[in-house]
């Protein structure tokens, strides 16, 4: 679950290692300006260097490899009709009824019984979710690759869409599709299919 709540995850991991490579990379300049002595590495720290910085590649590669399978990934192939604009229909129709809430940069998720979820929205397998979508601040996306639907939200409209949730248990990616400020890239949510209660924490 925490990777599910954002403190976790495949940025994190990336930022993290960018960040170590900075420091790590300024204090080895520091060092080579301050130090009285040449240091000559050997051919063995070169190419394990080398070889760390080719491993780092792959490993970004990899990560987003997953982002984009998100993005093929049907729902069921034996039903078409996984999600839509909502139609004006009872929302009695619907297993589950959320409002979110998109903001600068991240959602908050409110379930029926007001309680509220940042980041994360937990449903049950095959369920019917409407979801009612407002922001707070500026234009926002909210886009379910799994479901095959997006949305654009301004700020003085609600925009209300349902899908079906995947039978298949797992975290499946939410994110923001139009360019919102310099955090934009940071704007996921996960959809949290959970067999279980399905409550949203």
């Amino acid at each position: 679950m925490e990777n599910a709540l954002g403190i976790w995850g495949p940025q994190a991991i990336m930022m993290a290692i960018t960040a170590s490579f900075t420091i790590f990379g300024m204090i080895m300049l520091l060092a080579a300006v301050l130090m009285k002595r040449r240091w000559k590495p050997s051919y063995t720290v070169e190419f394990a260097f080398i070889g760390l910085m080719l491993g780092l590649v792959w490993y970004g590669d990899y990560l987003s490899q997953g982002t984009y399978s998100a993005y093929q990934k049907n729902l069921n192939t034996e039903e078409k009709k996984v999600s839509g604009n909502y139609s004006g229909l009872d929302e009695q129709a619907f297993d589950r009824t959320v409002t979110v809430v998109a903001f600068q940069w991240g959602y908050a998720f409110i379930n029926e019984d007001e309680e509220i979820s940042r980041n994360a929205v937990v449903v049950k397998p095959g369920e019917k979710v409407l979801f009612k979508v407002v922001s707070n601040d500026v234009i926002h996306g909210f886009n379910v690759p799994v479901a095959q639907i997006t949305a654009e939200i301004d700020p003085d409209e609600k925009r209300e869409l349902w899908i079906k949730a995947p039978d298949k248990p797992g975290k499946y990616l939410i994110q923001c599709v139009n360019y919102c400020g310099v955090g934009h890239t940071q704007m996921k949510a996960w959809l949290v299919v959970d067999a279980g209660e399905g409550e949203s924490s």
